[in-house]
């Protein structure tokens, strides 16, 4: 569970997130907003990228305020970007590796990348990441992310640029997540059928604010939610 109680983060005169206090319980947390919400923010407090000006943030009731990045991957906090950061000149082991020589004793590296690249199904981990698909590419970060025992994945956005077939298959994936990782998925997305197929419920920003909170097919159904995110007018 993910508890942020008064978080706030302030650049200059401008409050991306403002006096933000939610809980994500569920095995898969929807994060969605309009443009400017405090989304990204959010996932970046939590991966320890951006320091907040107030408020405290816990994970399964530990405080993350003293822990840098690269220690909240190795406890268990991982992170995928809008942008993929693969290296496309690196085979595809190689960059899942990554995690794997951060966060492990090198005698067990192996056979978790193996474990990974076997979930997300790539089957050629000697092939060079400049070669993959959008879809490969995204499998590849995914697998990177699961390397190990993660608590946490974090999610930015990730079915940008797929096809529905490719959403599809990947969603399938994100799916079973919780169950055989026994992680938590906090994910970012503007595509409300992923959204609506994926997250038992959601967290709706707004000005860096919680505008709702719950069941997903409850909250996507909220007046004020509708106004704010699909820029439907409330009637009178």
């Amino acid at each position: 569970m993910i508890s942020l109680e008064n978080v706030t983060v302030t650049f200059g005169g401008v409050r991306p997130l403002d006096d933000l206090s939610a809980e994500l319980t569920a095995g898969i947390h929807g994060v969605i907003g309009p443009n400017g919400a405090g989304k990204t923010t959010l996932l970046n407090v939590l991966s320890g990228f951006t320091p907040t000006t107030a408020g405290r943030v816990c994970v399964d009731g530990v405080d993350l305020a003293s822990m840098s990045p690269e220690a909240r991957a190795r406890w268990g906090l991982r992170r995928t970007f809008q942008t993929d950061q693969l290296a496309g000149w690196r085979t595809v082991h190689e960059n899942v590796a990554v995690m794997a020589d951060t966060t492990m004793h090198h005698s067990q590296r192996r056979e978790a990348v193996g474990a990974a690249l076997d979930f997300v199904g790539l089957t050629h981990p000697e092939r060079a990441a400049g070669s993959l698909t959008v879809l490969e590419r995204r499998l590849a970060e995914l697998a990177r992310a699961l390397v190990g025992t993660p608590r946490v994945v974090l999610m930015d956005e990730p079915a940008s640029g797929m096809v529905a077939h490719e959403t599809d298959e990947f969603a399938a994936l994100v799916r079973r997540i919780p169950e055989q990782f026994g992680a938590q998925v906090v994910l970012i997305e503007h595509d409300m059928d992923l959204v609506a197929a994926l997250c038992e419920e959601v967290l709706v920003l707004d000005f860096g604010r919680c505008l709702a909170t719950g069941a997903t097919d409850v909250v996507l159904q909220d007046r004020s939610v509708r106004a704010a995110w699909l820029g439907e007018e409330i009637a009178t």
